[in-house]
């Protein structure tokens, strides 16, 4: 095989087979700082692709080694430790070959990759339950806290920082007022529409007005106000209280002797708990609006359909959907105040906690409403 020049210039490296699987490294021109480190990645390339028995490295023609030049030498030499192959360095210049003979192949470790081990099914699920086991311990022991910070609160009101409160109301309820308004004014124009085309076959077309009150006002109004209270609020509380972890703000009113608990997470359970029924009911007289729009566009009178909706729902219907936001509400804001206190340090470590803060609220929202609409069918609500 014709030797190999893998670059010509003042520093150059040419790979020749030897004898048998012998490779042949010939150095030449000057290794300094700036030249080793391009033949330090071509002579691994040419170890990894030859795989040999047996190298040489002739370095007569080397004029100048430092440093670099000498670690070169010496990974080679490592590098053939590892492959299981002999190395042997030709014509180095006594003053350079010195200074290499002071460092021994067995005073450095090398460290090989673990080899990988075959999936294994009951492995990888056993490590997933230890994960989901140790989250849902650690939600049990937040909310504990949060309970006992709750009941201190109530015997000792002046100690809450209401001030905080009003401000997150302010954030998490007057300013969402917009896109709850949207939100239920398209939820009652598709609840409208979906319903009418099939009772339509019925001549039953009025009843929309009887569907889209109980859907809303018993499930579709909280569980919509809850999720836009999650991706709205929850998100803004874990980044929050994110932000404030990695800044070592939290860990400075530790010192201070301030809990964070009743000092961060109070303010802002208080809050969502307070303004989510407000939401709700905004979300329901948006929805009941968009679906008379519907009614109408379609022939019934006004009177029709509001006595349709007064009838359809009662007082119980009402109260169990405001019972069922409060419960969202708290559940969205102790999630998402728990993700921002379990944030760790990293560059993208607040957008992983707000990430989790809604994914775990919405998942815990869904596992709420399954658990309210049994209760409530064998309650008879």
């Amino acid at each position: 095989m014709a030797p190999e020049a893998l670059n010509q210039t003042e520093a150059t490296l040419l790979a020749e087979p030897g004898d048998g699987r012998t490779l042949v490294l010939r150095f030449t021109g000057r290794l300094d700082s700036r030249s080793t480190g391009r033949l330090w990645r071509q002579a691994t390339q040419a170890l990894k692709e030859r795989r040999p028995e047996r190298v040489v490295v002739e370095a007569a023609g080397v004029d100048y080694c430092d440093g670099s030049g000498l670690g070169l030498f010496l990974e080679i030499k490592l590098c053939g430790r590892a492959g299981g192959f002999a190395v042997e360095i030709r014509g180095l210049r006594p003053e350079f070959g010195q200074v290499l003979g002071a460092f021994a192949e067995s005073d450095f470790v090398i460290r090989r990759p673990p080899p990988k081990s075959p999936l294994r099914v009951a492995q990888e699920v056993g490590a997933v339950t230890a994960v989901v086991w140790r989250d849902l311990s650690s939600q049990v022991v937040f909310l504990g806290e949060l309970c006992a910070a709750l009941v201190k609160s109530a015997r000792h009101p002046r100690r809450v920082r209401w001030k905080d409160a009003v401000r997150v109301a302010e954030l998490a309820g007057a300013n969402a007022v917009g896109i709850i308004v949207l939100i239920g004014v398209l939820f009652g124009l598709i609840l409208a529409f979906s319903s009418a085309m099939p009772l339509r076959k019925f001549g039953a077309e009025i009843y929309v007005a009887d569907l889209v009150a109980i859907s809303l006002v018993r499930v579709l109004g909280p569980f919509i106000t809850a999720i836009i209270l999650a991706g709205r609020s929850g998100s803004a509380f874990a980044a929050e209280l994110g932000t404030m972890k990695i800044n070592s703000e939290i860990d400075a009113l530790t010192t201070m002797g301030l809990d964070p608990m009743s000092f961060l997470v109070v303010p802002r359970v208080l809050a969502a708990v307070f303004v989510a029924p407000l939401l709700a009911l905004l979300t329901n007289l948006a929805g009941l609006v968009g679906a008379a729009f519907v009614l109408l566009s379609l022939g019934f009178p006004l009177v029709a359909i509001r006595h349709h909706m007064q009838s359809a729902v009662d007082a119980g219907d009402l109260l169990g959907g405001l019972f069922k936001i409060v419960v969202y509400g708290a559940i969205v804001s102790g999630v998402s105040c728990l993700r921002g206190l379990q944030t760790r340090t990293g560059p993208s470590a607040v957008g992983i906690s707000t990430t989790r803060a809604v994914v775990s609220s919405i998942i815990l929202l869904v596992v709420a409403e399954g658990i309210f609409s049994v209760l409530f069918y064998c309650l008879g609500i």
